[in-house]
């Protein structure tokens, strides 16, 4: 179980990651693995839903381009990716990048070396995101007035 949350967890990484972001990170790293493409990178439509308020009643927000891909490397492990967008380089680099960190040998140093710092570059995106929107809040209240 903490396996599959581990797994989880650097795929959403990878699939928030900008693209020339994550691409950097891959060629600083020098990996060459061999590997096959079981699924080719391509695109299609989902559903996006939300909820009324946050946690009411369902609703379609719209429709969301998203590209996937499929890999396998020599030994048959595979790796997965879906990506918004329509970048199909991105999203066969995710699925490779998928496939070797659930290698034992690549695993530490893939993700001290691209996830970790994917992540803290969302995370700091995510809070400059949310003090600017922070600042443009209007609190709204009501004066009352008394009978005289």
């Amino acid at each position: 179980m903490e396996a599959l949350k581990a797994r989880q967890q650097w795929l959403s990484v990878l699939a928030h990651s900008q693209p020339k972001q994550l691409e950097q990170h891959w060629q600083a790293l020098k990996l060459q693995p061999h590997y096959e493409v079981l699924r080719a990178a391509e695109t299609g439509l989902t559903r996006l839903q939300g909820r009324i308020g946050g946690s009411g009643k369902r609703f379609i927000v719209g429709d969301v381009t998203v590209t996937r891909a499929v890999i396998r490397l020599a030994d048959g492990t595979c790796g997965y990716s879906y990506v918004t967008g329509r970048d199909k380089a991105h999203a066969e680099r995710c699925a490779l990048i998928d496939a070797l960190l659930q290698q034992q040998e690549t695993h530490g140093l893939l993700q001290q070396q691209l996830i970790t710092p994917l992540a803290a570059a969302r995370a700091e995106q995510q809070q400059l995101r949310s003090r600017e929107i922070a600042s443009s809040r209007v609190d709204f209240f009501t004066l009352v007035r008394g009978d005289n």
